[in-house]
């Protein structure tokens, strides 16, 4: 008898608990949403440093935005933020760069540049590196995040002078990235 009121009793503790606890499973906030998004991005095989993709996360929904080099990347990556634990939906603004063999050149030289430079040696040992170099119609840009306002204007005095028609600086420090 102790024991059916015992076993009773802790079944109903679980019922009664059960709600509570999914509610707090499911409310994950924006920023723990971001943080497995962004890691989910950053750790797809075919994301290159000639990509460069961006999360933004507002009540559950994620908004992905940037560029990629192909078609299947921004279908994949989509794909992927969508099973992120607590995504609500996704809006895949990500903008896929035209192909263009000279385009691919030139994307080619920038990165030999930047990270054939021993200053640059420690990022590009990395992973994912950081410095992502995006080319369109001959257009550079530099994003990403970088240690120092040093490592910034070597990367971009690198960058300068492989056949680019302009080059547009948008790295960020670590200071500005946290802010």
């Amino acid at each position: 008898m102790k024991f059916t009121v015992a076993l009773a009793a802790g079944v109903c503790f679980l019922l009664a608990t059960a709600p509570a606890a999914a509610a707090l499973e499911q409310a994950r906030t924006d920023v723990q949403i971001s943080d497995d998004v962004v890691r989910s991005v950053n750790t797809y095989s075919r994301y290159t440093v000639f990509d460069d993709v961006r999360v933004d996360v507002l009540n559950g929904v994620v908004a992905l935005t940037g560029r990629v080099t192909m078609p299947f990347k921004k279908d994949e990556i989509a794909k992927r933020a969508a099973g992120v634990d607590g995504v609500k939906g996704v809006r895949n603004d990500i903008g896929v760069l035209p192909p263009s063999p000279f385009d691919e050149e030139l994307r080619h030289k920038v990165a030999r540049a930047i990270y054939g430079n021993a200053a640059f040696w420690r990022y590009a040992a990395m992973p994912n590196p950081p410095i992502h170099i995006l080319v369109e119609g001959g257009r550079v840009t530099l994003t990403g995040v970088v240690q120092s306002e040093v490592d910034r204007t070597l990367a971009r005095s690198l960058a300068t002078g492989q056949g680019e028609i302009s080059l547009t600086n948008a790295l960020r420090t670590d200071a500005e990235a946290r802010q």
